[in-house]
């Protein structure tokens, strides 16, 4: 998202524990519902805890922490989880026989679109959410007369 359009941004690194997935989840939808956008809010939480859940199962090292970043423009939330194992990149899913693992399946059915990014060290996971445009208030005082 190009920085003319940011309208909010908020990152914060979580050490790799199942409580840092909890507090992730509700700060995303704390954050998108202050942010104006509460009908994308649970959305954004469900997304944030299943890419936290796969950043803390399969890409986190003992002493490494995870980043969360939130940026929202006009009409687009991207939400990214950053972990440290970028050998360990998310495929997508060939059966449904597995009684886990299915995060990725939510995210995708959430999500506009998803993908996976190298960094330096590491990776990051991201999805996107289209949003809606805010409602313009408009003033509901006594109209003017021309008279």
């Amino acid at each position: 998202m190009p920085v003319s359009q940011l309208v909010h941004e908020d990152k914060l690194d979580y050490t790799p524990t199942a409580r840092s997935v909890s507090l992730a989840r509700r700060r995303a939808a704390r954050l998108v519902a202050e942010w104006g956008q509460a009908e994308a809010a649970g959305d954004a939480a469900l997304i944030v805890s299943e890419l936290a859940t796969n950043a803390l199962l399969h890409g986190t090292l003992r002493g490494r922490l995870f980043r969360v970043r939130l940026v929202m423009g006009p009409s687009l939330l991207r939400v990214e989880v950053s972990d440290p194992r970028g050998e360990r990149v998310p495929r997508k899913r060939r059966g449904v026989a597995s009684t886990s693992g299915h995060g990725l399946v939510l995210v995708n059915g959430l999500a506009d679109r998803w993908g996976v990014e190298p960094r330096t060290v590491g990776k990051t996971v991201w999805a996107e959410l289209g949003l809606r445009p805010r409602a313009v208030k408009r003033s509901c005082g006594p109209a003017r007369s021309g008279g």
